[in-house]
């Protein structure tokens, strides 16, 4: 056993200041080469280290261990075990005197051996404050008894008891109750309110999370698709290398990646592939089936008998491109029968020989957009069995009959015209700007 005041206990456990320095000085040698030096330096600095952050350390845990010991100190085990003997011989002999002072004595011992761990355990689990609430709370309760018993209150409400209608007051309390039930009634549906309207918010965000995902994963998907039709079409000097089996896989490759994203990843890739000139018909050698440059740093065009790198065919027939960016895109000789081109902005788009059939263009700008080719009285829509002329426009306009145009914004007078004399009476009635006075060549 440690005793509290041994003289061991009362020996500083943390070496004297000084020790730094006498460190230094005994292991410094002037005639060491310099890589002997750094490596005593590196010697001190370790021994500072383990004085500064380990040694206060080892000294905390064994204070705490003499101060553990303290209270198990052999002269208060022997006094508090005799002081339980005593009470228990009290209880036994029945002698009440012996009996008193023997549990006095042990209470007061035991009290005293174990109020240095209960002050331990009060510091550990509550703060200065918390402690200070507890107290303050007690004494709050204890006034107020002092006052009712003190000042009387107490007496007179005793007094009044028996005055009293207890029936009246049990009738209130079963009012009272009953309140209370649908008080607790109202509570449990506001609960599960809150539960239901946490568990929307909840549903919402992690709804809002997956679209943020899959639009991070449709980009990827689209930026595969845009590096792959690249290395695909193009040879190591990034000419056009296009042969009929590359341009299928292309074909396939695109038709495949439609089915898999939505409008607005439709457009983005009709945009790269317009620009990039993959769906406009390109001039080729007759021999060799080549794209042919046109002297100007780009393809020749054919629009008679050019043959496109991507051909989309029925691809987008019935395909959501609604509140899209169109502008620009060469969509000639697609078929985009029943096609959802709502709110788009198709400035400069190119619609000839496009099938149009019951498509939506409501609200869309169609400034410059073109339908057809030549002029617009001999235009017409794109025929099955006859070859379109692109000098007199001739069966090289679009299909607009059943097409749905309201609110479409700064459509020009001839793509008016146009649509008035070749899309029909439903076309005709959602034109805006009305179609009077132009005659309906399509008959039906």
């Amino acid at each position: 056993m440690i005793e509290s005041h041994s003289p061991a206990s009362s020996e500083p456990l943390i070496s004297e200041p000084g020790l730094d320095t006498d460190l230094q000085l005994k292991n410094f040698d002037p005639h060491l080469s310099e890589n002997e030096s750094a490596s005593d330096i590196t010697v001190i600095n370790s021994l500072q280290h383990v004085q500064k952050n380990f040694i206060p350390k080892i000294s905390s845990t064994l204070n705490e261990y003499i101060y553990d010991q303290e209270l198990v100190q052999p002269k208060t085990l022997l006094l508090i075990t005799c002081a339980i003997s005593m009470t228990l011989l009290g209880l036994v002999i029945n002698n009440w005197l012996m009996g008193i002072l023997a549990t006095l004595v042990t209470l007061t011992l035991s009290l005293m051996a174990l109020l240095p761990w209960i002050q331990s355990l009060i510091q550990k689990w509550f703060s200065g404050t918390e402690i200070k609430r507890i107290v303050a709370l007690i004494g709050l309760l204890v006034s107020i008894i002092g006052l009712l018993r003190f000042t009387g209150i107490g007496y007179y409400f005793i007094s009044l008891a028996p005055k009293i209608n207890w029936d009246a007051f049990g009738t209130l309390a079963e009012l009272f109750g009953a309140l209370g039930q649908i008080f607790i009634a109202i509570i449990a549906v506001y609960v599960a309110w809150r539960q239901y309207v946490i568990s929307k918010d909840l549903t919402i965000q992690q709804n809002q999370l997956t679209e943020q995902q899959n639009i991070i994963t449709q980009q990827q998907t689209i930026d595969s698709y845009f590096q792959g039709i690249s290395d695909l079409v193009l040879d190591d000097e990034g000419f056009l290398e296009d042969w009929p089996q590359e341009r299928a896989i292309a074909e396939g490759r695109t038709a495949a990646i439609f089915s898999s994203v939505n409008a607005s990843g439709k457009a983005k890739i009709l945009r790269f592939l317009s620009r990039a000139k993959l769906l406009t018909p390109l001039k080729r050698d007759r021999r060799l089936g080549r794209a042919i440059l046109d002297g100007s740093g780009g393809y020749a065009e054919d629009q008679l008998e050019g043959v496109r790198v991507i051909d989309l065919g029925v691809m987008l027939a019935t395909a959501d491109l609604s509140q899209t960016d169109l502008r620009w895109t060469d969509l000639s000789e697609a078929n985009l029968v029943h096609a959802n081109l709502s709110n788009c902005d198709l400035v400069k788009a190119n619609f000839s020989r496009t099938i149009l059939y019951g498509a939506n263009l409501s609200n869309t700008d169609l400034n410059g957009v073109r339908l057809f080719y030549g002029s617009l009285e001999t235009a017409s829509p794109r025929s099955r069995t006859k070859a379109p002329d692109y000098e007199t426009g001739a069966f090289t306009g679009a299909v607009v009959e059943n097409a749905i145009f309201s609110n479409s914004q700064r459509m020009s007078t001839a793509t008016r015209c146009y649509c008035c004399a070749w899309g029909g009476e439903k076309t005709r009635s959602t034109i805006p700007g009305g179609c009077e006075g132009i005659p309906n060549l399509l008959r039906r």
